[in-house]
């Protein structure tokens, strides 16, 4: 009695015994035809592997399917495993059995088209299945695992917070005006404030997602909604803030290394382990690195976007940049008892030109500190009245940040735009598919 086929995904069928017979399904990435040899790639969500069919070992009907397979067709094949050297991986199927199971029309992505971005980005729905958008997906997918892994580790709880929101925790400048039964609201660029609601029950909290800003910056590194990591932890201050971040990027990096070597190859990444602590860099020293570079720039501006990617450039590995001005900060942030202008604030910097991946800072834990802020930027104190309010009933010195999960994704993957980081991505220019 002939042994019943195993069904295998393709990188599974690496680890098992020559002459085993095994079953995969998937789609036919490429297909070759070499006298009376039918060669395909097929790959599934693990990888690619080849199947050869000859004519007299594989019989007729499977002959002529394979020969009539389109690519990117979805496919069943089954077959033995046989080791050969040519063969991607050393190993292939022979083919005893292959079947159709939804044929595809011609592929509309040819080597001529693939050249462009822009239509690849207008065919995303198929442009998604290239080698090079399946690695960077699952090297973002460890980014996300890692992140999950280390603040459980470190006795942090996941919470979730409203999307739709009546106060800015940014600028209102960026915020997304939406009908809110009558009633106008925004979608949320942040979470923070909820967070902070959440310190003095649960004392250490995290969130994982969306965040949207009107941000109308076409640079590399935007997108108009992004997934955020942000925490938030209680009786810290910005020192306790800036070891957790870099022991959560330090934690990411080294389980993409670890466990994805082989997707880093694939896209030419060579990555080191950051070394601890990052180097902390102050406003001031970037100002001076700006004046030698050409690019001056008032104190109290944000750091313009060409200073920071020189000097993300000029480092090997992640770094802070620290002691932000009060006016290039948000309200809420804490300053120094004896430079009252300065905050205790940093971004957390990629190397490379990559650059910001993270901001974050101490809060403001006074009541009468924070209204004294509120009523001089003019804000309007209505908007911010639970946020107020927590500051009443035993709020302690605490800090947090916020860290893109595109932006860590593109720096690891090394990917020229932050598009790439997304499997749908959204910008001021595009909204479909």
């Amino acid at each position: 009695m002939e042994s019943q086929a195993r069904r295998l995904r393709v990188k599974q069928v690496f680890g098992s015994e020559a002459g085993e017979k095994v079953e995969v399904k998937g789609w036919v990435a490429t297909k070759n035809a070499i006298g009376g040899l039918v060669f395909a790639i097929i790959r599934d969500g693990t990888g690619y592997i080849q199947v050869s069919a000859k004519g007299g070992v594989t019989p007729p009907d499977s002959m002529d399917a394979i020969k009539s397979a389109t690519k990117e067709s979805a496919v069943s094949v089954e077959g033995l495993v046989r080791v050969d050297g040519r063969a991607p991986g050393g190993k292939e199927i022979s083919v005893r059995s292959f079947k159709v199971l939804s044929r595809a029309e011609t592929w509309p992505i040819t080597k001529t088209a693939a050249k462009s971005a822009s239509f690849l980005y207008d065919i995303r729905h198929l442009s998604i299945r290239s080698r090079k958008v399946a690695a960077t997906m699952k090297i973002r997918n460890e980014v996300v695992g890692a992140t999950f892994d280390y603040f459980r580790e470190n006795g942090f709880t996941l919470i979730s917070a409203p999307s739709f929101v009546q106060a800015a925790v940014e600028g209102g400048s960026t915020l997304f005006g939406v009908d809110y039964f009558g009633k106008k609201v925004f979608l949320s660029q942040s979470a923070q404030f909820y967070e902070e609601a959440a310190l003095a029950a649960l004392e250490k909290v995290w969130i994982y997602q969306p965040a949207f800003r009107a941000e109308k910056s076409r640079t590399p590194k935007h997108l108009t909604e992004f997934w955020m990591i942000e925490a938030e932890q209680a009786f810290a201050d910005q020192s306790d803030n800036m070891s957790l971040q870099e022991g959560l990027l330090s934690s990411i990096t080294r389980r993409v290394i670890q466990n994805r070597s082989d997707e880093l190859k694939l896209l030419g990444r060579v990555i080191a382990e950051p070394v601890l602590p990052f180097e902390r860099v102050p406003y001031d020293e970037v100002r001076d690195f700006a004046d030698k570079q050409g690019l001056p720039f008032e104190w109290g501006e944000d750091v313009p976007t060409e200073v920071e990617r020189l000097i993300s450039l000029s480092r090997e590995r992640p770094f802070f940049v620290t002691d932000y001005p009060l006016a290039a900060r948000s309200f809420y942030h804490m300053t120094y008892p004896d430079r009252p202008k300065v905050t205790k604030s940093a971004d957390l910097i990629a190397p490379e030109g990559y650059g910001e991946l993270a901001t974050g800072g101490q809060r403001i834990a006074s009541y009468e500190v924070l209204m004294e802020r509120i009523k001089s930027q003019d804000l309007p104190t209505e908007a911010f009245g639970w946020y107020l309010d927590l500051r009443k009933y035993g709020m302690p010195d605490h800090a947090g940040f916020g860290m893109g999960v595109e932006r860590v994704t593109r720096w690891l993957a090394g990917l020229k735009h932050i598009r790439g980081a997304s499997l749908f991505p959204r910008t001021t220019t595009r909204v479909s598919p």
